[in-house]
């Protein structure tokens, strides 16, 4: 009877080799893969030979935004979110792996029951408790029940559509690590911008202090010639309105540098002005190096931890239509109970006295009247969005490299002229001094041309908070800011 029993366990091994479904062989060939070497809006951006390098901001040369970028990806709450989705995953990976394998579970059982009207008078040769009363014409018994048993249950994955669930929950493992991967790119690029920004404010704010100065003190000269009758009040009404207007940009200005420092250290973990102390001295700059590494957009579509979550997307996607697909078929489940007890606590001690029960199952719902096809068909069309957007993710990643490059580029072409304009106007500061000392130009006109040195060196300071800020966005863009684990 035993060799009959285990037919349909031999069955069911054999078939449990079938897999329904598309097996997924990687993502469609991207637009773009197939470019040639380079970039087609690097243009004349000098390009270093080596590969690009995760921890890009160390190109800067600045030792408080390095330290500003390893607080952030130490402490940042988003990051914390990203990795706690990663740990969803995982569990949630085991989990379907665990049900691949049978289910069992242990019971212990005492029941007590008294039945009127039955008479279990044949428990009496076998031990049991039997009581039974007369009243009324009714006879009752009473039973007592003891069993310790152990009880499993196996839905056999004969079409393989538990293989394909826990094909989709890897996958969707990996998407959670790009995602993880794709937040420290953007909160790395959103330090180093608002970082830019807050030097470039803070050394906008001291220029506009001494323009300020300077603006005031010509006022007063004029003012001091109107009154001997040497100047217009036109004169008078121009600087007083220039002095106006220099005082009123720095409102906005001091409000954007604290809007920064609060951006800064919320980016690292921190309550807003916790870094005030730290990041309140105005320092230089921070400039893109002399040569950049872009790497080529083959590289680029393998580095993208946004392009790598949409890839994964559509792996995950793809093994649920088999997981899907499984359902049409015909499905086996095992299960079997063993126990001993009986109707004194010394019978759980019979050990060779046990009862087992060995049930295979076989459902099929064939007559669903299309509902699995439906489900199949609902299937296919979320792998077929899926591939759609990883071709999208693919177009925007080249879409953002390509703009970067192009930004960047004809933003040094912009810096390298407003150097020039600054460098005119400290020589024409030079020559008013001259000039000045020589008695030939008034106090006003050496001071009209510091104004205007001034001007240009804030121009400049714009310009190049831009171009580091460019230079941001090409690493943004190219996928850096992560490393792999380990």
């Amino acid at each position: 009877m035993m060799k009959y029993a285990s037919l349909p366990l031999t069955f069911a091994v054999l078939l449990s080799g079938c897999t329904v479904g598309p097996n997924y062989s990687g993502p469609p060939v991207a637009p773009g893969a197939a470019t040639p070497a380079g970039f087609v809006r690097a243009g004349d951006v000098p390009v270093a030979p080596q590969p690009p390098v995760a921890r890009w901001w160390d190109a800067l040369g600045d030792a408080t935004l390095s330290a500003l970028e390893a607080r952030a990806l130490a402490a940042n709450p988003d990051l914390a979110a990203a990795q706690a989705r990663i740990r969803q995953a995982r569990a949630g990976l085991r989990e379907q792996k665990a049900d691949l394998l049978p289910n069992g579970s242990a019971n212990a059982l005492y029941a007590h029951a008294r039945i009127p009207g039955l008479d279990l008078g044949q428990l009496d040769t076998n031990g049991g408790d039997n009581d039974q009363s007369q009243s009324g014409g009714h006879s009752g018994s009473s039973l007592d029940l003891y069993n310790v048993g152990f009880d499993a249950t196996w839905e056999v994955d004969l079409f393989g559509g538990q293989r394909r669930a826990v094909e989709a929950a890897r996958a969707t493992v990996g998407g959670a690590e790009a995602d993880l991967a794709d937040a420290q790119v953007s909160l790395t690029a959103e330090v180093a911008q608002a970082y830019v920004n807050l030097r470039d404010r803070q050394r906008r704010i001291a220029l506009n202090q001494r323009s300020t100065e300077m603006q005031a003190q010509m006022l007063a000269l004029t003012r001091q010639r109107f009154d001997r009758g040497t100047a217009s009040r036109l004169d008078v009404a121009r600087l007083t309105q220039q002095l106006d207007t220099t005082r009123a940009n720095d409102t906005p200005l001091r409000a954007e540098r604290d809007a920064y420092l609060d951006e800064i250290a919320t980016l690292v973990g921190e309550a807003p002005g916790a870094l005030d102390p730290t990041l309140a001295a105005e320092q230089p700059m921070p400039l893109p190096p002399a040569q950049v590494a872009i790497g080529d957009p083959a590289a680029l579509l393998q580095r993208r931890p946004d392009i790598r979550s949409a890839e994964r997307m559509l792996a995950a996607d793809t093994a649920k239509i088999g997981q899907a697909d499984a359902d049409r078929f015909p499905k086996v489940s095992l299960m079997g109970i063993i126990g001993i007890g009986g109707a004194r606590p010394g019978d759980l001690t019979h050990l060779d006295d046990f009862t087992a029960l060995f049930a295979p199952q076989i459902s099929w719902s064939f007559l669903d009247f299309g509902r699995n096809a439906a489900r199949v068909h609902q299937a296919e069309a979320v792998r077929d969005e899926a591939e759609a957007k990883y071709r999208s993710a693919v177009l925007a990643a080249l879409r953002d490299a390509e703009d970067s490059l192009s930004r960047f580029r004809y933003r040094r072409v912009t810096v390298a002229s407003l150097a020039r304009a600054a460098a005119s106007a400290d020589e024409a500061v030079e020559l008013a001094h001259q000039r000045y000392a020589g008695g030939t130009i008034t106090l006003i006109d050496l001071l009209d041309a510091q104004r205007q040195q001034i001007a240009a060196d804030e121009n400049l300071s714009v310009g190049k908070a831009e171009l580091t800020g460019d230079f941001v966005s090409i690493q943004k863009a190219l996928g850096l800011g992560w490393s792999a684990p380990g």
